[in-house]
């Protein structure tokens, strides 16, 4: 896609990813929480989705003896629909395979059957339910993983 990159995230992203952030999400993460997580987690990797500089994506993940966790992936609305989120999904794991990660799971809404679906086209499967994982309704969350 033209004028578009996908890279790791720096501190000066930060106020821009928030914009996404509250965007996406009903219970959004604080700014604190992302600096902690680029300046205090020896775990934690964020890749942001640049389009014409503006940031509209990111996604971010732990990666612990081989082990990744993604942690949140996000888009702006305005992009959804754009193959925005598969692409970062895609070089998220490219990057987790990079590093030697051998697996990656997440949490995923029991009613976010997009996610749901994007998240079975890189092959993982659904293994098991948090209950009441989600905090701002108490949705039970689906727990997907593949092995590389």
């Amino acid at each position: 896609m033209s004028n578009s990159h996908i890279r790791f995230m720096t501190m000066d992203d930060v106020d821009n990813v928030m914009e996404v952030e509250r965007n996406a999400f009903t219970t959004p993460w604080t700014k604190g929480i992302f600096e902690n997580e680029l300046t205090v987690n020896h775990y934690a990797h964020y890749l942001v989705y640049e389009l014409e500089e503006k940031i509209i994506g990111y996604c971010g993940f732990w990666l612990i003896a081989g082990d990744a966790q993604i942690t949140n992936i996000a888009v702006l609305s305005s992009h959804r629909g754009e193959k925005r989120g598969e692409e970062l999904l895609e070089t998220a794991i490219t990057v987790i395979k990079g590093m030697d990660g051998k697996r990656v799971s997440l949490e995923v809404r029991e009613s976010n059957i997009v996610a749901q679906g994007l998240y079975a086209k890189f092959g993982m499967k659904k293994g098991g339910i948090r209950k009441n994982y989600y905090q701002d309704n108490a949705e039970d969350a689906w727990v997907m993983w593949v092995d590389f």
